[in-house]
């Protein structure tokens, strides 16, 4: 598969929008950039590494085939590649934190963007941001934040992981294809603080605890509520306090 290293771009998402706007692109073409100046995660929030020594990573997909209804479980598909990859590279207590941040522990270990490209057919492309904690061990600001070197004591090589990632991307989207109720029952047994009493913050800075049931088939969790409601909120509504 195709492999572009820069040595520093505003975002890798970015660059691989356009460059795929501009021009031919081959179907998983990876982008990797040493530095990245402007990196996003959910929600516009700025993804912060240090130069050289994590994984900033775009993959482009080409012509995925869902129905409206069904947009979320690409995501589930892209979350589980991840975790799925760290799980074989030996990480402990792998979990998936809604919506897209990958946990070891209590602690993040990466994030996922993910921007589709919708067509007029329906189907869209997308193209898919990972950042992925690495080989930096100096979290001072970032509490929750911890790596691969935090975790294990080694150093990795970041384009061995990318290209692994990529391959654990095309094989889950694969599976998506034919078993998305498999798909969709793994999700939720890697899903973090499932049925745990969990601290939250709606979008007006109110804080509550609830227990998350589900992540809903369009993308919601599902909450259970100290007066015993079940509510369900959208990304823009809710956020977990770690």
């Amino acid at each position: 598969m195709p492999l572009i290293k820069l040595d520093a771009i505003d975002s890798t998402n970015d660059f691989l929008k356009q460059l795929f706007k501009d021009s031919v692109v081959e179907d998983y073409t990876i982008v990797m950039a040493n530095e990245q100046t402007k990196g996003k995660g959910q929600m516009g929030a700025k993804w912060i590494s240090e130069p050289g020594k994590n994984l900033t990573m775009s993959v482009l997909v080409k012509d995925v085939h869902l129905k409206n209804q069904n947009i979320y479980d690409f995501n589930i598909a892209v979350a589980l590649s991840v975790s799925d990859t760290l799980k074989k590279m030996g990480l402990p207590n792998i979990s998936i934190k809604w919506p897209n941040d990958i946990m070891s522990d209590s602690k993040k270990v990466s994030g996922i963007l993910i921007e589709n490209i919708f067509k007029h057919d329906g189907n869209f492309n997308s193209v898919i941001g990972i950042g992925l904690n690495v080989n930096q061990t100096d979290f001072k600001d970032l509490p929750q934040a911890t790596s691969l070197k935090c975790i294990t004591g080694k150093d990795y090589d970041l384009e061995e992981i990318a290209l692994l990632l990529s391959d654990s991307l095309r094989g889950f989207i694969q599976v998506l294809a034919k078993h998305r109720e498999i798909l969709w029952d793994f999700y939720h047994q890697n899903l973090y603080k499932l049925n745990y009493p969990s601290p939250f913050e709606d979008k007006n800075g109110n804080r509550f605890m609830g227990i998350i049931k589900k992540v809903t088939r369009d993308g919601k969790l599902e909450v259970l509520l100290d007066d015993d409601n079940v509510t369900h909120y959208d990304v823009k509504e809710i956020k977990m306090l770690f």
